[in-house]
């Protein structure tokens, strides 16, 4: 991976969306090559050459760096997407969220050629959305080999809701 503190280039927003929230936003490291470059060979890493056969990433900050990681990596990839936004069958997860629920599909037939799946995200907060995710891609039998993250917020507890998973990020806060 290239030499750069890619940390430098996530930005703090003070009460975004809501007060009391601290957003890392993510822009300034997609603006600068260098930095997109060194967070794409991060996330890709340990996993090229290895075996795996997809690449699965929920929307909408998911789907910046999942389908860069498959064509990297030279294999599919399988969005993951709030209920109604897929056209075919699909399969769901609901999960339970700070204040009601919400539901994630994917394609049922989005597992073809081989199980072994790589988790992609941007960030790691409470990791509701990521657990249900792997649950989901377990669901149509995928396995799931690994979850990357750009960023961790650490102090929301997310990395405990993985438990069972090989979870790593880059950045933690």
């Amino acid at each position: 991976m290239q030499e750069i503190d890619l940390k430098s280039y996530i930005r703090d927003i003070p009460d975004w969306p809501k007060e009391g929230i601290l957003f890392r936003d993510i822009t300034p490291l997609l603006e600068n090559g260098k930095a997109l470059s060194a967070a794409m060979d991060y996330f890709c890493g340990e996993f090229t050459g290895a075996d795996i056969d997809y690449v699965a990433a929920v929307e909408a900050r998911g789907f910046i760096f999942g389908p860069a990681v498959a064509e990297r990596l030279g294999v599919g990839f399988i969005p993951i997407r709030k209920k109604g936004k897929l056209p075919f069958d699909t399969e769901s997860v609901t999960y339970d969220l700070e204040y009601g629920t919400d539901t994630l599909e994917v394609h049922r037939d989005a597992i073809i050629k081989g199980p072994r799946v790589l988790m992609i995200d941007d960030l790691l907060a409470t990791g509701g959305t990521m657990k249900a995710a792997c649950e989901l891609i377990e669901k149509i039998g995928g396995e799931i080999t690994g979850i990357n993250f750009l960023i961790e917020l650490s102090g929301l507890g997310g990395r405990e809701k993985l438990g069972g998973y090989d979870a790593k990020s880059l950045i933690c806060y």
